[in-house]
């Protein structure tokens, strides 16, 4: 016998409130929690937030309660209750709190995507690897919001139970994170990610470019070589390469700098020239410059308001959840 729709949508509601309440138990005195499930983060928002620049690693990102807003170039995504966040390579992105408050917090969470698993699993299916998908259709962004399902939500509810069970964990995380896969696998937008892990595709090779970016964006970047080492002319590279970022290959070596040198200052207090040297500039008037046209003020006067304002370091790393 099947479930009426207004029956699903109870169950459903149901079944979100219940991932609400375990969110909540967990952050109740923190804001931000690392668990030990591998890659699996918890947050806790009270107030709306201001717009903050990072980088979204490979993830899904879903939210029990309350809405974000991500930025990616000119596009937005907003996902909340009803939809999550998929981030399927390294993209810089502008993310903000936008419904949160003391009686109803965003309690959300992040889970880092295992693409190798991803490319496994696709090996040991019978998904087809991917469409077959025109240079003129292949215009999407590396980041998507769907709506979310109560498989979905059953699968990150038993993942939370773990964190009851520490003795499960080892055994049992990576074959509910598998189960987690398979669901974006066969879901909506479960083509786009086939694409990204089916070797010889765009999008695969678009996302070898963007790991060895975040890996080397300290060496000069030399495009017509990383373009031949991924297998692509440099104008296809650039047109698939800003298709899934919304930058140039060099706007996101310059993004990843800064970043870095961003973190290097509040985390490790290096002084201004010291970062900019540390990450890859040789000039540091040119890094001042380009440091103020991407923060908004300079840096010394940047890490003091950060110091002042912001519990958490920013990361090159990761702007999840």
């Amino acid at each position: 016998m099947h479930a009426q729709p207004h029956e699903k949508c109870d169950l459903l509601s149901i079944q979100r409130q219940t991932l609400a309440n375990s969110i909540a138990r967990w952050t109740e005195t923190t804001h931000r929690l690392e668990t030990s499930v591998p890659g699996l983060l918890l947050v806790r928002y009270e107030a709306p937030t201001q717009p903050s620049s990072g980088v979204y690693e490979p993830c899904i990102c879903l939210v029990a309660q309350g809405a974000k807003r991500v930025v990616l170039g000119d596009d937005e995504y907003v996902y909340d209750a009803n939809h999550y966040l998929i981030s399927s390579v390294g993209l810089p992105v502008v993310a903000n709190v936008v419904e949160a408050s003391p009686e109803v917090p965003l309690l959300g969470l992040a889970l880092k995507l295992d693409m190798r698993m991803l490319a496994q699993m696709l090996v040991d299916s019978n998904l087809p690897a991917s469409r077959p998908v025109s240079r003129a259709s292949c215009s999407g962004r590396g980041m998507r919001v769907n709506e979310v399902s109560m498989p979905l939500l059953n699968a990150f509810q038993r993942l939370l139970d773990l964190l009851d069970n520490p003795h499960d964990v080892p055994v049992l995380s990576p074959l509910i994170h598998k189960e987690i896969l398979y669901r974006l696998l066969v879901g909506e937008q479960g083509h786009y990610l086939r694409q990204l892990v089916s070797t010889g595709s765009h999008g695969f090779q678009i996302a070898r470019a963007i790991d060895w970016l975040k890996n080397n964006f300290i060496q000069p970047l030399k495009i017509d070589s990383l373009a031949r080492q991924i297998g692509m002319s440099t104008s296809t590279f650039h047109y698939h390469f800003r298709a899934m970022t919304s930058m140039s290959p060099l706007q996101y070596q310059k993004w990843m700098r800064l970043h870095e040198a961003r973190r290097l200052m509040f985390m490790e207090h290096l002084d201004a020239t010291s970062a900019a040297f540390q990450v890859g500039y040789e000039s540091p008037s040119q890094f001042s410059r380009e440091y103020r046209r991407q923060f908004g003020t300079p840096p010394l006067r940047d890490i003091k308001n950060l110091h002042s304002s912001q519990p958490d370091a920013p990361s090159a790393e990761s702007a999840t959840a």
